[in-house]
């Protein structure tokens, strides 16, 4: 299935002002974790600035000790700082890595901007060695544009 086809489902959940903010992330991290073969853990973190730390939001998939991240430690750490994707096609390869699942081959994160600041990120997991491409970076660039408009 083309990512693209997933955008009026992922507008559908986020337009449901039934549920709250946190209630429709989690939804679509859901979502995501379910339609996307490849994508097998889904979560937004959210910056504390002041802190200097992210903090899990939603999630989808396995249960993770990783719930606040230093800015600079692992993949969404590094993020925090660099507001820039962060495709990872091998995590074995990264020496910065927080390792959440030995089943855990690959990862992207990609920041989340509300007002021109980064304000968290959408992490993805992936058990599958490399397969995330420009088409992923592109939708889930979309998906946080799509979520910042809640908050």
């Amino acid at each position: 299935m083309s990512l693209e086809n997933l955008k009026p489902q992922v507008a559908f959940i986020l337009k449901n002002t039934a549920d709250s903010a946190d209630a429709r992330m989690k939804t679509v991290c859901d979502f995501l974790e379910k339609e996307i073969s490849y994508y097998n853990w889904v979560g937004f973190y959210f910056a504390d600035h002041e802190a200097e730390t992210l903090h899990l939001k939603a999630y989808a998939g396995e249960a993770t000790d990783h719930t606040v991240i230093p800015f600079g430690k692992g993949i969404c750490g590094q993020v925090a700082l660099s507001n820039e994707n962060f495709v990872v096609p091998d995590v074995k390869a990264q020496d910065n890595y927080i390792a959440c699942s030995i089943t855990v081959k690959a990862e992207i994160v990609v920041p989340l901007f509300k007002d021109g600041k980064n304000i968290g990120q959408i992490d993805i997991d992936s058990n599958t060695a490399d397969p995330f491409t420009k088409e992923d970076e592109d939708f889930l660039e979309w998906v946080n544009e799509q979520v910042a408009a809640i908050l």
